[in-house]
């Protein structure tokens, strides 16, 4: 338990630790609270991050849910906050499909990629949000919804969500052949969630479709009011910089079971290009449609994506 502790209050990001502990609320205790730990001791200590779960009485307001425990320590009337008065409304959506497994190592113990890593961040966010009273809800998609609950801050409502991701990172679990169809479904979830929410999205947006009708679903979750945060989650080393030795290797698409036989090295200047020209057109029409982009890199810690949170939490409120 000691190199656990060590590890997460160090920051350092190391999925085969949280593997020695089959408890996905524990880890995003020990995450969220090691990282409440840094911000404490660096130049972002001005962020809010002591929580109340009571707020002042209004005169003339109704008396019914006045906490009269509290009165008597205090000598201060205090309301107990319930769900309707948290402050944001949070949905996580997540993408399940085949690609999200890479780097894939078939009879490996554990998961240790872009899936794992959206799991456990999601589950850090779960734990930060709630015990700032925000909703919160979760999103899995492939090709299409596989689960979908609505914000809601019932310790009910989180370990539903605490079960759904842990059955993700179950290697018997893994799913190949299974396609994404992140354009139909963006606009499924922009047209369910009727009140304006803040929308955090992880997914490596690898889809098949044109890259214009992936934007426009982008755009409309904005055009429905939500805020947004997309968290590109990637492996920087393998699949921005292609990062491979220089002997033949065999690549296997995890959707589609094509594989194709080639030397990194002889296609490495083209792909890096052309990944490269991709990405900074999202970023680009991100920032046309005010989305909060954000490099999720499976190989770093999560402070980054924590800290991005925050500073939108911030920017709302």
């Amino acid at each position: 338990m000691t190199v656990f502790f060590y590890v997460i209050l160090k920051n350092i990001f190391d999925i085969e630790q949280f593997h020695q502990f089959d408890n996905l609320p524990l880890i995003a205790h020990e995450v969220v609270e090691g990282f409440i730990t840094g911000l404490h001791r660096s130049p972002f200590h001005g962020f809010s991050v002591e929580f109340a779960e009571h707020r002042l009485y209004n005169q003339g307001e109704s008396t019914k849910h006045i906490d009269w425990k509290l009165f008597a320590r205090t000598d201060k009337l205090f309301v107990k906050q319930y769900e309707e008065e948290t402050n944001l409304r949070c949905q996580l959506v997540i993408d399940t499909s085949s690609s999200m497994l890479f780097p894939y190592s078939k009879g490996k113990k554990h998961l240790q990629n872009k899936l794992a890593f959206s799991v456990y961040t999601a589950a850090a966010l779960i734990y930060l949000m709630r015990k700032q009273r925000d909703a919160v809800g979760l999103t899995l998609f492939s090709d299409e919804i596989e689960f979908h609950t609505t914000p809601r801050i019932s310790s009910v409502n989180a370990e539903l969500m605490y079960g759904k991701l842990s059955n993700l990172v179950k290697p018997e679990n893994a799913n190949l052949r299974k396609n994404t169809n992140t354009t139909d479904v963006l606009h499924q979830i922009a047209e369910n969630i009727h009140k304006r929410s803040l929308v955090i999205i992880f997914s490596d947006m690898l889809d098949n479709q044109k890259t214009d009708e992936l934007f426009s679903a982008l755009q409309h979750l904005r055009y429905n009011k939500h805020e947004v945060i997309l968290f590109h989650v990637t492996d920087h080393t393998l699949e921005r910089e292609f990062d491979f030795n220089n002997r033949p290797h065999k690549f296997v698409d995890l959707e589609s079971g094509h594989t194709i036989k080639l030397n990194p090295w002889e296609v490495k200047n083209h792909y890096v290009s052309t990944v490269k020209t991709y990405f900074e057109d999202l970023k680009v029409k991100c920032g046309q449609y005010q989305i909060d982009l954000a490099e999720a890199d499976i190989n770093k810690d999560f402070q980054e994506v924590l800290l991005s949170y925050l500073v939108k939490r911030k920017k709302l409120y």
